[in-house]
């Protein structure tokens, strides 16, 4: 079973930047489309960055042009790469396969807070 381990969260102000990691356990990237998620307070959780094998990427309209994903094969690791941070980007960061229906076993994931 593969296990997700993110970090990278933390308490930052509007406009600021933040990198979060995802390290698996396995060979995840070269499988599958990996994608970065979050919850935030009385939210559902939303997909909001995904790559692919390829490299190929893909992002929700809410963080297009501020959100990077990117993956290292070698380390068996997703970043993503936020930039302009806004309040509304509060919100408990997760990794996951982004692909079919069937999902890896949640992380603990990572706390993301933007202050205004």
């Amino acid at each position: 079973q593969v296990q997700l381990v993110e970090s990278g969260g933390g308490l930052v102000q509007a406009g600021g930047s933040l990198r979060l990691s995802c390290a698996a356990s396995g060979s995840v990237l070269s499988i599958n489309v990996m994608g970065w998620y979050r919850q935030a307070p009385g939210k559902q959780r939303e997909l909001v960055a995904r790559i692919t094998s390829g490299g190929g990427t893909d992002y929700a309209d809410s963080v297009k042009g501020r959100f990077t994903i990117s993956g290292d094969n070698a380390k068996n690791t997703v970043y993503l790469q936020m930039n302009s941070l806004k309040p509304e980007d509060t919100a408990v960061y997760y990794c996951n396969k982004a692909n079919g229906i069937f999902r890896y076993s949640w992380g603990q994931g990572t706390q993301v807070t933007v202050s205004s």
